[in-house]
């Protein structure tokens, strides 16, 4: 039984391997391409619509309305980045139900990819919102004393987005490889259905949780009650679902 799709390799010339992982991952970047341009090809403002195109305007609003909850004042500016992140786990869990396929987020490296993505889209928001001395002071404050503890703390949600993922993800693959084995068809695939109900709610953690990182870079230290508020128990939620 493979537990990541790192295990399954299509392809090796000495140390170079093509494993499943990859082939995944390059596969679903392509879908979602074709998928994206077949959606937008024949976009329309008026009353009358594509079943296609009201789907995508429902998944948008509400990435929007999630990413204004959590304090960011002008989402659009961080819908790319945030709307693609959420896709990409929602739609490589959807795809599970393809006999064969493993999705990507359940191997170590595509979640320390994305992770590390999250890394370094934190600082750059944050220095295009704020420049590179009012980003940077914000890890001295109150004190220069906080320096290493803001940058552990950097590190260690970083690590934490990726296990807290790859995780869930793995769990979820490992439960259905041993059910497939021991018991009858009915229950493998019970499992499956309740993987893409875990799939997506951490395509939204994943994503709501870089939101709340990209909120607090971009606005710092400064006074605001949207994300006083909002940011922290978005945070507290996400965390309790996970845990859960």
């Amino acid at each position: 039984m493979q537990l990541s799709p790192d295990e399954q390799v299509f392809w090796q010339y000495g140390f170079i391997k093509l494993n499943a992982t990859i082939v995944y991952t390059w596969g679903l970047m392509l879908v979602m391409a074709l998928g994206s341009r077949f959606i937008t090809r024949q976009l329309s403002t008026e009353h009358t619509r594509s079943r296609w195109q009201n789907l995508l305007e429902i998944i948008v609003t509400g990435i929007v309305k999630q990413m204004k909850e959590v304090g960011l004042s002008e989402p659009q500016r961080y819908l790319g980045f945030l709307g693609t992140l959420f896709l990409f786990i929602a739609v490589a869990s959807l795809f599970t139900i393809f006999p064969g396929y493993q999705p990507p987020t359940g191997s170590l490296s595509t979640t320390a990819a994305l992770a590390l993505c999250v890394l370094v889209a934190v600082p750059l928001f944050g220095i295009q919102e704020q420049g590179v001395a009012g980003y940077l002071g914000s890890y001295i404050k109150p004190t220069i004393l906080m320096l290493p503890f803001n940058l552990m703390s950097e590190v260690s949600r970083t690590l934490a987005l990726a296990i807290r993922l790859f995780g869930n993800m793995m769990s979820g693959a490992m439960i259905v490889g041993i059910l497939l084995a021991i018991t009858p068809f009915v229950f493998p695939v019970v499992m499956t259905l309740l993987g893409l109900l875990t799939g997506m709610v951490q395509a939204y953690i994943f994503s709501i949780l870089a939101a709340v990182y990209i909120a607090a870079a971009t606005q710092g230290h400064q006074a605001n009650p949207d994300l006083a508020t909002n940011a922290p128990k978005a945070h507290s939620q996400t965390n309790g679902i996970s845990h859960g």
